[in-house]
């Protein structure tokens, strides 16, 4: 699995002009106020970010990004692997009138690549743990980014979900793939999570799960403090087609036992003010 990253960025890449044309971009060009989906959902829980520095990881075309810096924060930088992707947000972010400093980079760059520059806040949004293959060192980054008192807002997949067979046509639910950090599974999908026509160029991916618990231990074993969990019934894509009702903002959830999956879940923590208290 050492190829992780160019097998993982050629994909990325090659998703980018079907994304700019399926992300519903539009209102956020159109509306100075609006916030994307994602966003929207996170917001009771994240807050205003009135004078905040904050860090998205993970950030690719930017919808989100354009997003949190409506939100008040005071500077906002995105990182990404994907030069195509930046390209996109670097022109999103120039149609909304806002200011954002975008950075190429793999994830386990950032702290090189920013120069130990830190933040108040580091924003990860959804899909964007299963491309790690090191959870703990990715919290090592998480806490080396962020400033004492700085806090980590993180929405993701559920592990669970990562872990089932899907689609399938009995619309079981079927545990199929790892749960637990492995060196990772191949995947082989023509296709993302937009419709479009044209099939991806870069099918192949390498993709990673990470337990509960493990995802847990690295944010706190990186000396920070977890100040909140929620696990939710509602994804912001459709993984199960027919078998899913869109509950509106762009989430979906179960049709028929919901109670029986989580889908997503909420992590919050803090990086103390004194590293005496972690």
């Amino acid at each position: 699995m050492s190829d992780y990253v160019s097998v993982n960025r050629a994909n990325w890449n090659s998703r980018v002009a079907h994304h700019v044309k399926g992300y519903d971009l539009d209102h956020l060009r159109d509306d100075p106020r609006a916030l994307s989906s994602v966003v929207a959902f996170d917001l009771p829980r994240l807050g205003t970010l009135d004078g905040l520095d904050v860090v998205h990881l993970q950030c690719h075309i930017g919808s989100d990004t354009v997003s949190l810096a409506r939100l008040g924060a005071r500077s906002v930088t995105g990182l990404d692997f994907s030069a195509p992707a930046l390209e996109a947000a670097t022109t999103l972010a120039a149609e909304c009138g806002a200011t954002i400093r975008f950075v190429e980079a793999e994830l386990y760059d950032a702290l090189e690549v920013l120069g130990r520059e830190q933040f108040d806040l580091v924003y990860t949004g959804i899909g964007a743990l299963c491309w790690l293959p090191d959870v703990a060192r990715w919290g090592q980054v998480v806490a080396g980014l962020l400033r004492p008192g700085g806090r980590l807002f993180l929405r993701e997949g559920h592990p669970v979900l990562w872990s089932l067979d899907y689609p399938r046509e009995d619309d079981l639910l079927v545990i199929k793939y790892p749960y637990f950090e492995t060196s990772g599974v191949r995947f082989y999908e023509t296709s993302t999570y937009v419709e479009h026509d044209e099939p991806l160029t870069s099918p192949t991916t390498l993709q990673f799960n990470h337990g509960l618990g493990e995802i847990m231990g690295a944010v706190m074993n990186a000396g920070m403090v977890v100040t909140g969990f929620d696990e939710h019934d509602t994804v912001p894509w459709n993984p199960f087609g027919d078998a899913m009702d869109d509950v509106g903002g762009n989430e979906f959830r179960l049709r028929d036992g919901a109670e029986r999956l989580p889908l997503t879940y909420t992590l919050r923590a803090r990086k103390p003010e004194d590293p005496r208290h972690a």
